[in-house]
């Protein structure tokens, strides 16, 4: 991963979006596919009992900035 990539600012996603961007707006940051960021988070929600999965969701969704809109 190249230090180009991450620095760029976290930012909730406006293109890659389910629910709320926080997923998407991760793997835009790390370089991934959205995809292999929400599976890799409900795998490690679902199978870790410790890892409260919609509370740091929530929290995440609440403490990371939007992406701007873009203009035309």
């Amino acid at each position: 991963m190249s230090a180009n990539r991450l620095s760029r600012p976290l930012r909730l996603s406006r293109r890659n979006r389910k629910i709320a961007g926080v997923c998407g707006g991760l793997a835009e940051w790390l370089g991934w596919d959205p995809t292999v960021i929400r599976v890799l988070y409900i795998l490690v929600s679902v199978l870790s009992v410790a890892f409260p999965g919609i509370l740091v969701y929530l929290i995440l969704w609440l403490v990371i900035p939007r992406e701007p809109k873009e203009r035309a």
